[in-house]
């Protein structure tokens, strides 16, 4: 297992928790809590496009140098 597969597992669990804890803030009542839902979810999206992006980084260096 090398750093890039470490860091895609990192950024997957990321976004899991990220998901939890603005889908939890979905459901608290108040202007701070849906304030806090749109950044969690939008901190979400980010996250996902990194994992997205080291996916693709992984897969290319896999196919170009073997592995």
């Amino acid at each position: 297992m090398n750093v890039l597969d470490v860091l895609i597992i990192l950024a997957i669990i990321a976004v899991a928790i990220t998901l939890a804890f603005g889908i939890r803030s979905l459901y608290q009542t108040g202007p701070e809590a849906r304030s806090r839902s749109n950044k969690l979810m939008r901190l979400r999206v980010a996250l996902q496009a990194l994992a997205v992006a080291l996916l693709v980084t992984g897969m290319w260096w896999k196919s170009t140098h073997g592995g």
